[in-house]
């Protein structure tokens, strides 16, 4: 099939037409994301992610983990319950409460918000940590976010990004914390333009020349790998692909794409990738040629091969999980706007704090330092 022929998908028409009625839920869906996300960072992270990383980051990360993990549940429900977009797991099951590295194909803006979907079906939700445009950090709120998840920002230049990600990395090596650490080799989003440019390049390189994924780039893969090593479980090679066509955020939002999101992984144990550089380079490259082949075939018939290994959220756990977001937001919002001025400059104070550090990407470190004498003890405090 001509690589025209696979991405000429701006011209469709939307799953779902722009209805007044889906303006309007979708502007009430992002109000609700935005103010629960707001005064959940407010009251919780001063004592989740300040107060208690003071005495001991490992429960600093699990209470963090579990508070926010709450409402990132929101996104999953708004997707796959309010928008009705149907997520179709293939290829091997994950099991839960693994330690790994994912790696995912970069097909729009939105793909890392898909991998929530996963997580939330294996009790992950709160672990998963993206390296992410630095420019995303200084979003107001939602940068607030993704600082206090620990989420590690890039600003695309090796010389810059290679000791930001191998210092941040060095944190996560703690095999008693959960991780979930995602990365896009690709660098950026797939587009036809970017695509013809990666082929020019592997062409002139003697390396392969890719129809539906870009080149991937090694450096911050095999740093990541190279730290966490020790302390993983396994590597998963996801696959990502959208029925109708590849959504925007605003899709997102007001629900008209995608119809389908396709999701295909594929699990490979730590010890088969090889240790040296040059050996993982090879590997990584061997991995997006299958990828490559992978999304030609999904193009070709629709579908990823073994489908149906994940089952479909609960409706009912979903509604609770929203119920209690609800309910706690809007408790700590009468508190912020009727109750002793203690809380309003708590709020103002908590504010101050959080856009700084996001903007700096400061976090605190343990008090009394790293009192055992295990190998990973200094590295994660």
């Amino acid at each position: 099939m001509e690589l025209s022929q696979a991405l000429a998908s701006d011209e469709k028409a939307k799953h779902f037409p722009l209805t007044p009625f889906r303006i309007l839920r979708g502007v009430i869906c992002l109000a609700i994301l935005l103010s629960t996300a707001f005064i959940c960072l407010i009251y919780f992270s001063p004592v989740a992610a300040v107060l208690l990383r003071f005495f001991s980051t490992h429960y600093s990360r699990k209470v963090v983990s579990f508070l926010f993990g709450l409402w990132l549940g929101l996104w999953p429900f708004l997707f796959e319950k309010i928008n009705e977009t149907r997520v179709v797991f293939s290829g091997e099951h994950v099991p839960p409460q693994e330690r790994v590295l994912l790696m995912a194909n970069h097909r729009t803006e939105v793909d890392w918000m898909y991998l929530w979907d996963l997580a939330l079906r294996k009790g992950c939700l709160g672990h998963i940590k993206y390296l992410l445009k630095k420019s995303l950090m200084r979003l107001p709120v939602f940068g607030w976010g993704f600082h206090v998840l620990e989420f590690i920002p890039l600003e695309r230049k090796l010389e810059v990004d290679e000791p930001v990600i191998r210092q941040m990395v060095s944190t996560f090596t703690n095999p008693q914390d959960p991780l979930w650490l995602t990365l896009f080799p690709e660098g950026t989003d797939f587009t036809e333009h970017k695509c013809k440019s990666s082929q020019e390049f592997a062409t002139k390189n003697g390396l392969p020349v890719l129809m539906n994924v870009l080149l991937p780039k090694t450096k911050g893969f095999y740093a990541c790998l190279e730290i966490l090593r020790s302390s993983l479980d396994a590597v998963y090679d996801v696959t990502i692909a959208y029925k109708n066509q590849c959504p925007t955020l605003l899709d997102n939002v007001f629900g008209v794409d995608p119809s389908q999101v396709h999701i295909h992984i594929r699990r490979i144990p730590i010890e088969e990738i090889p240790a040296s550089e040059k050996e993982a380079f090879a590997w990584l490259m061997e991995t997006f040629q299958l990828k490559d082949h992978l999304l030609s075939n999904f193009i070709a018939n629709g579908h990823f091969p073994n489908e149906g290994t994940e089952e479909e959220l609960s409706t009912a756990k979903c509604l609770v999980n929203f119920t209690l977001v609800i309910a706690v937001t809007g408790m700590l919002a009468f508190f912020t706007f009727y109750s002793f001025i203690w809380f309003k400059i708590y709020v103002g104070l908590s504010c101050l704090y959080l856009a700084s550090a996001a903007y700096f990407n400061f976090r605190p470190q343990p008090l009394l330092g790293c009192t055992n004498k295990k190998p990973w003890c200094r590295k994660s405090s």
